[in-house]
């Protein structure tokens, strides 16, 4: 496995030098995540990494009513399994594959060894942890301040630079359950950004045809989001 192999490489990995790298392939697993696919439960101790790269993974709070809002998204900018290193062993959200593809598997305790060694590898986790509880925080402030045309368009966004495509095969029960809002609403939100020809809707598939217009039309924590990640990592997401 070559850490420029594929364009869809980890980025987290591909920004190791080799040496670390190396210690870390022969325990790498290859593997394909489902659309679905459950990888941790609620306060379910993590003994296994994964770190994305065509798939899209979100981090799920749920209530006791049984709704559900995402909190955070991961893509192959990151990973799934910050309790692993941080030494709380759990978190109390769900981890869903969003979008099938791509992710490399990887041992809690081999990540852990390999985070104390004290390399880049743990400047890098550590830095990415950060942004992504600015993602988090920033989606918090976005439910409560933004429309929902203004949220779906930093959403799907979002969804595009985790899974590097414009063909996003998602349905509107799905989205409207990651945003927290009602289905109708998200109807509604498509049907303007369909209108204005920044998005085509098709059952089950969404495909982004005018990505500035639809970066116009977001809200500014898709820009603020995309602002740290180049700051802390050296890259935007995607």
């Amino acid at each position: 496995m070559s850490q420029s192999s594929s364009p869809s490489i980890n980025q987290l990995l591909a920004a190791l030098p080799s040496s670390e790298f190396q210690q870390l392939e022969p325990y790498l697993e290859p593997i394909f995540l489902e659309a679905g696919q459950v990888l941790c439960e609620p306060k379910e101790p993590m003994n296994v990494a994964y770190f994305p790269g065509r798939a899209a993974i979100s981090l799920v709070s749920l209530l006791e009513d049984g709704s559900t809002t995402e909190i955070g998204l991961i893509g192959n900018e990151g990973m799934v399994g910050l309790p692993i290193f941080l030494g709380g062993k759990s978190f109390p959200n769900r981890a869903i594959v969003q979008i099938r593809g791509s992710a490399l598997k990887l041992d809690g305790e081999i990540l852990k060894r390999e985070f104390h060694r004290g390399g880049k590898l743990q400047q890098r986790l550590l830095l990415y942890t950060q942004a992504l509880l600015t993602q988090v925080s920033q989606s918090a402030a976005c439910n409560r301040q933004h429309t929902t045309e203004e949220r779906l368009a930093r959403w799907l966004l979002s969804v595009r630079d985790c899974v590097l495509s414009d063909e996003l095969p998602l349905t509107q029960e799905f989205i409207a359950n990651m945003l927290g809002i009602r289905r109708s609403g998200v109807t509604v939100a498509a049907g303007i950004l369909q209108q204005a020809g920044t998005i085509e809707y098709r059952r089950g598939q969404i495909t982004i045809r005018d990505r500035e217009d639809l970066e116009s039309i977001s809200c500014e924590c898709y820009r603020l989001v995309q602002s740290e990640f180049l700051r802390l990592l050296g890259s935007r997401r995607g």
